[in-house]
């Protein structure tokens, strides 16, 4: 078996574009769901929201990008907007409920024929990102980290550089703002929202503040989502996403600023290494009574395995603590 090829490809993927994506949307659900005890099931509604911005901005009306980012950050504003008022004031299954059905339903509307003019259909849009990658400040050309052992074009490199440092950027902003007193409150309501309540403060406002916030994380999830494939595809922004943003968080630990960030690299480099390796194991006949067709199943079967595994015994995640995990449903 090529160890080389599966350790290259798992940390390739373990750093790679997914891995930013899905970091930055467990970012915002540990804002809603790891700080403040929101279940937000719609976390996908989020990305496709920020990614059709950029996208129908640009190839559909000829607009310019950065004003398709505008737009973005402004619908994933108006859409928490939309979902909390309704149901923040209830409790946390209503919310869930809400959210979830909202990602169906804005996933169903980008994908209709009504509206393939303006976005796509089911084919989605293209031709939308030459803006962002003329500013790319890599050369044409391969790169090499880790003295070969990892490799990405210039392309690749230009998201990994903004997607990072986005990551980075929005990390040291939670990691200040969950220590002042806004922050201490919204640990405060995951605990108990009554005794916060019975203080004088505003949890209603507190919890649209954090939802918002989430959703604006999540849209910026989008951006990268879109820009990385040069494309936006309504399918790719189903509830799978949603869930898959919860496990790199409870993998890496809730309400904990690396949580996401090491769960999000741990979790693709797994995926990636499961799959190159049976793979392998299968192409050199190391594995005989499988074929190639039938790695997907058997990755998830073993990725699905390790989740029950840890839920059993550390379901607080690497960094994690039981106690962040703990939710008031009231």
């Amino acid at each position: 078996m090529d160890w080389f090829l599966i350790f290259s490809r798992a940390f390739e993927a373990g750093i790679g574009s997914e891995a930013i994506i899905y970091c930055l949307a467990a970012i915002g659900l540990n804002v809603q769901f790891g700080y403040t005890g929101l279940l937000n099931f719609g976390q996908a509604a989020f990305l496709a929201v920020g990614a059709y911005s950029i996208a129908t901005t640009v190839a559909t009306f000829g607009l310019p990008f950065f004003l398709g980012v505008g737009i973005g950050l402004v619908l994933s504003v108006l859409l928490a907007l939309l979902l909390g008022i309704p149901t923040l004031r209830l409790r946390a299954d209503y919310l869930a409920i809400v959210t979830i059905a909202a990602a169906e339903i804005v996933r169903i509307i980008v994908r209709s024929v009504a509206l393939k003019d303006t976005f796509g259909g089911t084919d989605g849009l293209q031709e939308f990102a030459h803006s962002f990658y003329a500013l790319n400040v890599f050369p044409a050309g391969q790169y090499s980290i880790l003295g070969g052992f990892i490799g990405f074009d210039h392309r690749g490199m230009w998201v990994l550089l903004v997607g990072w440092v986005l990551v980075a950027l929005v990390s040291v902003i939670l990691l200040f703002a969950m220590k002042s007193p806004w922050g201490r409150v919204l640990k405060a309501i995951r605990e108990d929202e009554d005794a916060v309540r019975a203080l004088g403060k505003n949890v209603f406002s507190y919890k649209m503040q954090a939802l918002v916030i989430g959703g604006v994380i999540g849209a910026v999830a989008g951006f990268i989502f879109a820009l990385s494939r040069s494309s936006a595809q309504p399918d790719l922004y189903s509830t799978e996403l949603t869930f898959f943003a919860y496990t790199v968080l409870i993998l890496g630990g809730a309400a904990r600023i690396l949580g996401p960030i090491v769960g999000a690299a741990l979790f693709w480099f797994l995926m990636i290494f499961v799959k190159t390796g049976l793979e392998e194991a299968i192409n050199k006949q190391v594995i005989t009574f499988l074929n190639v067709n039938q790695v997907g199943a058997i990755q998830y079967m073993i990725i699905g395995l390790g989740l029950i595994l840890l839920l059993i015994f550390r379901p607080q995640g690497i960094f994690g603590d039981k106690r962040e995990i703990a939710l008031d449903a009231r």
